[in-house]
């Protein structure tokens, strides 16, 4: 998934720089429009990488909470399962005790 995410990501930026390129060369304007217009289209990618790099962060995030609380149930069942382990134990030697009296 995260492999996905980042491909994505390289392939919305890269198109999208590709197509300002483009549409800068293709439609001249007189050179101050132009310096306008570009700067506007860089700090709206910007924003928009700050929003992506956000999200894969809170992603990430999640991730890490869901893998030490899935982690947490894992060491809890093993400990309750020694337990038990330990209690047939003892009921174990408790009756070869009191069968052997």
């Amino acid at each position: 998934m995260a492999d996905f995410s980042k491909g994505f990501t390289l392939g919305v930026l890269t198109g999208a720089v590709i197509g300002s390129l483009t549409a800068i060369l293709v439609a001249p304007d007189k050179g101050s429009n132009t310096r306008s217009r570009v700067s506007y289209h860089i700090q709206t990618y910007i924003d928009e990488i700050r929003s992506l790099i956000d999200e894969l962060k809170d992603e990430n995030f999640a991730i890490n909470t869901a893998k030490q609380e899935s982690d947490d149930v894992v060491e809890d069942a093993k400990q309750k399962a020694e337990d038990l382990l330990r209690e047939a134990e003892d009921l174990l030697s408790n009756i070869s005790k009191e069968s052997k009296n």
